[in-house]
C-alpha cells in the first residue's frame, strides 16, 4: 500500500522510530532572569543575560541573541553582527556577556542575524527579549 503512494518502505521505516526517549532526561524548563544592555559606542552593544535551567552554553547564547535582535529592532535597525559571547555557570545560574554591532544594512561577516527573523523565532520558542 505505501509503495503505491510513492513512499518507499525503507523511507517509511526511517520515519518511524521504535526507540523511546530516555526517561531519565529532565525536561527543559528555563528560567530567564533578565537582560541588561549597555551601549558601548554608536552601534556596539553589550548584552548581559542571566538564566537558570540552561542545558548548556548554547541556551545562554540564544537568550543573548534574542536580546540583540529585539534591541536592534527597537533602535530601528534590521540587523546585528555577533562579535563574542562569554558564558559562565555558577551554582545553577548561567550568565552570558555578549557583544553585537547593530546596523540598518546587512553587515559584513559570518555571524550576522536578521533581527526580525530572529525575534520571531525567539517569540515562537518562548525566549524573552529586551
Amino acid at each position: 500500500m505505501w509503495a503505491r503512494l510513492g513512499i518507499p518502505i525503507l523511507a517509511l521505516a526511517a520515519l518511524c522510530s521504535c526507540e523511546e526517549a530516555p526517561q531519565d532526561e529532565a525536561p527543559f524548563v528555563p528560567e530567564y532572569a533578565g537582560v541588561e544592555t549597555r551601549l558601548l559606542d554608536g552601534d556596539l552593544v553589550n548584552f548581559f543575560v542571566e538564566m537558570r535551567g540552561a542545558r548548556d552554553a548554547g541556551d545562554v547564547e540564544d537568550y543573548a541573541r534574542c536580546a540583540a535582535a529585539q534591541y536592534a529592532l527597537i533602535r530601528g535597525y534590521g540587523f546585528a553582527r555577533h562579535l563574542r559571547t562569554n558564558v559562565a555557570q555558577e551554582g545553577g545560574l548561567w550568565r552570558g556577556d555578549a557583544v553585537y554591532t547593530i546596523s540598518a544594512a546587512l553587515p559584513r561577516g559570518l555571524k550576522t542575524i536578521d533581527a526580525e527573523v530572529v525575534a520571531l523565532a525567539c517569540a515562537e520558542n518562548g525566549i524573552p527579549m529586551v
